[in-house]
């Protein structure tokens, strides 16, 4: 086991133990989906929450005897980032970068959600405020920020593409090859890497079949969802439909 897993485990369990001593809501950082498994397997009674259902990253919550879920003033808010009218709409990849440019550690911030306008930012609580204050500026843009309740936030806005395609098999990488436009080659790397989730899960098999209703992510490229797997082509390959969520 790295050095890292070790250490995380180790804030894990003492999160836990809090929760116990004290009989209050305790939490870790937001975690990746990779550290999500680690811990999944270690802390069955705790649960994993990002702030919205579809979040990729989680924090995983210790709840007390007294709570049924997390509360709305919880461990995780809303920080809405504003872009000036008129400005040219940023990338994922301008907030993110922006925001570690302020020395920022990763765990501190969950799922960004991109609008026409700005971005939500999913954050700890106890980072809102400072957010707030001192982050003015994603790529070239200003911005201005305020904090905001869980029940305010916006889903990102996303072009939806459909397409149609034969794959040789439901295999993982061979659909994820055709979802990412991507050699098979180049997705068995990507899964081995841990770089490819299902439904929000990491998946680490290139072999995994796939079903029809799943959702898969390749981080830096997006996601899509598998809608329709139905016969076979005349060179008896199956055929699918999936959308395409850029």
């Amino acid at each position: 086991m790295e050095k890292d897993e070790k250490l995380l485990l180790a804030l894990a369990e003492d999160k836990a133990r809090q929760r116990d001593n004290k009989n209050i809501l305790t939490h870790t950082g937001f975690l990746s989906m990779a550290e999500q498994v680690l811990l999944e397997r270690t802390h069955p009674a705790g649960l994993f929450f990002g702030g919205h259902d579809d979040a990729e990253r989680r924090m995983l919550v210790f709840l007390p005897d007294w709570l049924d879920e997390v509360p709305e003033d919880g461990p995780v808010c809303v920080v809405r980032a504003t872009l000036p009218k008129g400005s040219p709409k940023l990338t994922h990849r301008d907030y993110l970068g922006s925001l570690l440019a302020l020395g920022i550690d990763r765990s501190v911030l969950g799922d960004i959600l991109v609008h026409e306008d700005g971005a939500d930012l999913l954050a700890s609580a106890d980072m809102a405020d400072y957010l707030v204050q001192h982050y003015v500026q994603a790529g070239r843009a200003s911005v201005s920020c305020e904090k905001l309740p869980l029940s305010q936030l916006k889903q990102a806005v996303y072009e939806i593409k459909e397409v149609r395609d034969t794959v040789a098999s439901l295999r993982l990488d061979s659909v994820a090859a055709s979802m990412f436009s991507l050699s098979r080659g180049k997705a068995q790397e990507a899964i081995m890497q841990g770089l490819v989730a299902v439904n929000n899960r990491q998946v680490l098999k290139p072999d995994h079949f796939l079903e029809e209703g799943d959702k898969v992510s390749l981080r830096g490229k997006g996601k899509a969802v598998l809608t329709q797997v139905g016969g076979k082509s005349r060179k008896d390959r199956d055929c699918i439909v999936f959308q395409r969520y850029c």
